[in-house]
């Protein structure tokens, strides 16, 4: 299927991703009690919070995120991805690691789950963070900079 305006889009993979990511967040937060929030899962691998569900669990669930993409590649799916430099990486994910500890959340868990179950505090991070993504973008495409390859 080819959308306009938009020749390399994958309309029905995006939806099939949907549908897993929404129903991982339904089944972790049914299943064990707990939002699917990535930050708050890395800080307890990592020893920075006490709080949530077991370290065990916790690493099993990050170590679970890139092995999916792993599957997906085994089962004959494409992934292909441009990354920026290794310098641009780092200064984007400290951005991002200040950005959890002020919205006291990521995207996984304001925007998959806060905002499913219409938490005004994740609306209004959810809100916040796709603004500041979409000014970012805009101010760089004006500005004439690229960051990847």
């Amino acid at each position: 299927m080819m959308l306009p305006g938009f020749p390399d889009a994958a309309p029905l993979a995006g939806l099939a991703g949907g549908v897993l990511i929404g129903g991982a967040a339904a089944l972790m937060l049914l299943g064990a009690g707990r939002i699917a929030g990535v930050s708050g899962i890395a800080a307890r691998a990592t020893g920075n919070s006490n709080s949530g569900m077991s370290l065990s669990s916790a690493w099993m669930f990050l170590i679970g995120l890139p092995l999916g993409a792993v599957v997906v590649a085994m089962l004959g799916g494409e992934l292909e991805a441009d990354f920026a430099s290794p310098l641009v990486l780092a200064i984007a994910g400290l951005l991002v690691g200040i950005g959890t500890r002020l919205g006291s959340g990521c995207t996984s868990g304001h925007g998959v789950c806060g905002v499913s179950r219409l938490s005004a505090r994740s609306l209004v991070a959810t809100l916040t963070f796709m603004a500041t993504g979409i000014a970012t973008v805009a101010v760089m495409n004006a500005a004439g900079i690229e960051v990847l390859p």
